[in-house]
């Protein structure tokens, strides 16, 4: 077979699989297609296929095609990062300082800090750091892995739960915007070239005074306009940061920070979005999984994802929990903020990639670093998904009266609600509140209420069926 036709093989397999693994194994409650495409690039990697059927992997992944396929991936990851960058809600953090500031401050310190402990384990071990490494690069690039938050996946995943235009959604999205800054901080200080500071300074200054001339000129051209100028300048940066030694990413994600993204309209920003991530990402993904590395022992990389994932959710949840508590929070709202800000998918691969590019992590380390976003973000979409629903109940039920409120919340958490797990969180509450009008296998607060009270509250009054 030509290059050509190995390449078009090569992308057939990268969009059939995970579709028809996602769609007729129904697998969206629990893992969106996003995770299944991650998961399908390790499997597809020389971890999986590569040690199982050597000879179909070399035949398919020749050279040639993955030299053509990381191209794709190149220009796709620096369209999603430009996008993670757009969508940054400065104004508003800035607007809400303090609230922003510590709780965007214990997100981000204590997985970083936890993360870094995982590291600082993983030196003494051997093997897990990058040739090209020191000490301080290692331990704080996984900390920062650890602390990571997937704004633009964070994005989807608070529509889906109706949360997007909601005040929490909006208080999430805040807190992973200033973290997102931070972060990003912190990756250009351990990709910062002592050799070549000369070239970085004067990228910065260069970069300070052509980003206030593309900021004068966005608003005075049309919308079709901007989004030409914006790709323009996007690989503008992206060129200058990678010639100076910060990384094409870091240059694309200050593309897209330092412009509004009110300039190009919130419904086509999130069907940008959608189109990067259903035609280039996962290319992106594939391309992920052919750098996977097992050579450190499947067992020992698989304890160290995990060993990592603790840091990482145990970090996370610690400081949202410690925020909350210095902000007056509840219990609840605490724990989907938590969970939510815990989102890491796409962006924790993408630093991965960087710090793998800069030989400071080793391919072992790269394949626990996957496993662990993988592994996190299944997590956070399952119990994000609950508590969220659990709230919506909550808030919804205790206004109803208190003789169906109290049957009806106790009988949603023990899972006796025909149909409530597959329902979203508004579809939900309006179930509570009005089940008539609310097309859903699920049975009505009477009914539950009837059936549940003799042993839920046996000191209620019994509320006579419907028809009796």
């Amino acid at each position: 077979m030509t290059v050509s036709e190995l390449y078009l093989l090569a992308m057939l397999i990268i969009f059939t699989v995970p579709f028809l693994v996602w769609r007729f194994g129904r697998t969206d409650h629990f893992a969106p297609l996003v995770v299944v495409q991650i998961v399908t690039g390790i499997l597809l990697g020389p971890g999986v296929l590569g040690a199982w059927l050597p000879e179909y992997y070399a035949f398919i992944f020749a050279p040639q095609v993955v030299q053509s396929l990381n191209a794709v991936a190149l220009w796709a990851v620096m369209l999603f990062v430009f996008l993670a960058g757009l969508e940054l809600d400065l104004r508003s953090a800035w607007r809400e300082r303090r609230d922003s500031a510590v709780a965007a401050g214990f997100a981000l310190v204590t997985p970083l800090s936890a993360g870094a402990l995982v590291a600082l384990w993983l030196i003494d071990d051997g093997g897990w750091i990058g040739i090209a490494a020191d000490s301080w690069q290692f331990v704080l690039g996984i900390g920062m892995a650890s602390a990571v938050t997937a704004l633009p996946i964070l994005a989807l995943f608070l529509e889906r739960l109706q949360l997007l235009k909601q005040p929490l959604g909006q208080r999430i999205l805040r807190y992973a915007s200033l973290d997102d800054i931070l972060i990003w901080g912190v990756l250009a200080l351990i990709l910062m070239d002592w050799q070549r500071l000369g070239r970085q300074a004067v990228f910065l200054a260069g970069f300070v005074v052509v980003a206030y001339f593309v900021r004068s000129l966005m608003p005075r051209i049309t919308r079709p306009d901007r989004w030409y100028v914006a790709l323009i300048w996007l690989a503008a940066c992206g060129l200058g940061a990678d010639w100076c030694g910060l990384h094409f990413m870091v240059g694309a994600f200050l593309a897209g920070a330092v412009l509004d993204h009110e300039w190009f309209g919130e419904e086509e920003l999130a069907m940008t979005r959608r189109l990067v991530l259903l035609l280039l990402m996962p290319v992106f993904f594939l391309s992920t999984g052919l750098r996977t590395n097992w050579e450190m022992g499947g067992f020992a990389v698989i304890v160290t994802a995990g060993l990592l994932l603790f840091a990482s959710v145990g970090g996370k949840l610690l400081g949202v929990r410690l925020a909350g508590r210095m902000l007056g929070w509840t219990v609840l709202d605490a724990k989907i903020i938590g969970w939510l800000l815990q989102t890491k998918a796409l962006i924790e691969i993408i630093f991965a990639s960087v710090l793998l590019d800069r030989q400071v992590l080793s391919s072992a380390t790269y394949t626990a670093l996957l496993q662990m976003a993988v592994m996190s973000t299944k997590l956070t979409i399952t119990i994000s998904q609950k508590a969220v629903w659990l709230s919506v109940a909550t808030s919804q039920a205790i206004s109803s009266t208190s003789r169906i409120a109290r049957p009806m919340l106790m009988a949603w958490r023990c899972g006796s609600m025909i149909g409530a797990p597959d329902m979203l969180p508004l579809s939900l509450a309006n179930a509570i509140t009005e089940p008539v009008k609310v097309m859903a296998p699920i049975a009505t607060p009477r009914l539950i209420s009837t059936r549940l009270a003799p042993w839920i509250s046996p000191g209620l009054p019994m509320p006579k069926a419907a028809g009796a």
